[in-house]
């Protein structure tokens, strides 16, 4: 694969830095309810992706309530959830074989 093959990295941002900047958009819309160009605004400002920004006032909305979606908590309990659920089946998939494992040696012992 090539260098320019490669998917962007993730930026991590600190949750200080998301705060803020999630406060900052709230307070604009407030103030300006109509500008559409907050968010870029904002953004460039901190030195963060538009996109970033965006999604981060989403979920804020999605966790305050004001915006229909699974909120951080339900996010997270999620993910805890179908990782529980992959150890789960796995656990069933290693139970199943030993059965059929200890089910055949049964069958193949000789009779007294």
């Amino acid at each position: 694969m090539e260098p320019d093959d490669k998917k962007p990295s993730r930026k991590l941002y600190p949750q200080e830095l998301k705060d803020r900047a999630i406060r900052m958009v709230l307070e604009a819309r407030e103030q300006h309810p109509g500008d559409l160009s907050i968010v870029g605004r904002i953004a460039r400002q901190l030195g963060i992706g538009d996109q970033s920004l965006r999604n981060w006032v989403n979920q804020a909305d999605i966790d305050r309530g004001k915006r229909a979606g699974l909120s951080s908590e339900e996010r997270e309990e999620l993910k805890e959830l179908r990782k529980e659920n992959k150890e789960l089946k796995r656990s069933n998939e290693i139970l199943r074989r030993a059965s059929a494992y200890f089910a055949q040696a049964e069958l193949d012992r000789p009779l007294r």
